[in-house]
């Protein structure tokens, strides 16, 4: 597979896809092979979206980066 970068949306709508499969009586490999990601990425999306709507991610990702921006001010001389 080939490295992909994924806006918050399309993680969350992968996530909706998973779960809808699994429920439709896929097991999660299948699901997530689907999806084309690999096993970790699944679990590690799950852990850090799991329960979050969009806005809720889009306000994650803008702090994670304002966070990073914030440390590289410091750590500067």
């Amino acid at each position: 597979m080939t490295r992909k970068g994924h806006s918050p949306e399309q993680v969350l709508n992968k996530l909706r896809q998973v779960k809808v499969a699994v429920a439709g009586g896929k097991s999660v490999g299948q699901a997530v092979r689907e999806i084309e990601v690999t096993d970790h990425t699944y679990y590690r999306w799950r852990r850090e979206y799991g329960g979050l709507n969009l806005d809720q991610v889009r306000r994650l990702k803008k702090l994670e980066q304002e966070n990073a921006r914030l440390k590289r001010t410091i750590a500067q001389p």
